[in-house]
């Protein structure tokens, strides 16, 4: 089971380990965990030694997924991918994207999803600039958080509990 830390926690439980193990870090706002994420995550572990989970606070998530998101609190959904095994250590952020902590972290690999590429990341210039490799894994098809929240409002809509523009 992984932990749940601050930057300077995460900073020292990572020292020791620098040269001894490699370091990978994937980001993201996990908003909704499902099976399209552990899977996602296996593989980010499976490309080291030691992965560290990114996680957009619930601001940053606000900012950039809108008003209605996220449907799970920063805390708790930092916890359930702290409790999955192939999750080393968790740490939140607050920014819209993840380069400041990494520009910390100074990973070995950063993992994204295969909807990314290195033409359209956003992070990619400062990986390129802490040395950092990107591997991209690929997504499992027809799993995502806006499915299962369209899925849900569909549900609503038809036993008549929402109306069709979700109020």
């Amino acid at each position: 089971m992984g932990d749940v830390l601050n930057k300077a926690q995460l900073l020292e439980r990572l020292a020791p380990l620098r040269g001894q193990s490699s370091i990978v870090t994937t980001n993201g706002c996990f908003d909704i965990l499902h099976v399209g994420h552990l899977r996602y995550l296996q593989g980010c572990k499976g490309m080291g030694d030691v992965l560290v989970v990114m996680v957009n606070s619930d601001a940053s998530v606000r900012r950039l997924k809108g008003s209605s998101r996220p449907v799970v609190n920063e805390a708790d959904r930092a916890e359930l991918l702290a409790g999955l095994g192939c999750v080393d250590y968790v740490v939140l952020f607050d920014d819209d994207t993840p380069e400041p902590l990494l520009e910390i972290i100074q990973p070995d690999f950063h993992a994204k999803g295969a909807q990314y590429n290195e033409e359209n990341l956003p992070e990619m210039a400062t990986l390129r600039k802490i040395g950092a490799q990107v591997r991209f894994v690929p997504m499992v098809e027809n799993r995502s958080t806006t499915s299962i929240i369209d899925r849900i409002q569909q549900a609503l809509c038809a036993t008549g509990e929402m109306s069709a523009t979700g109020q």
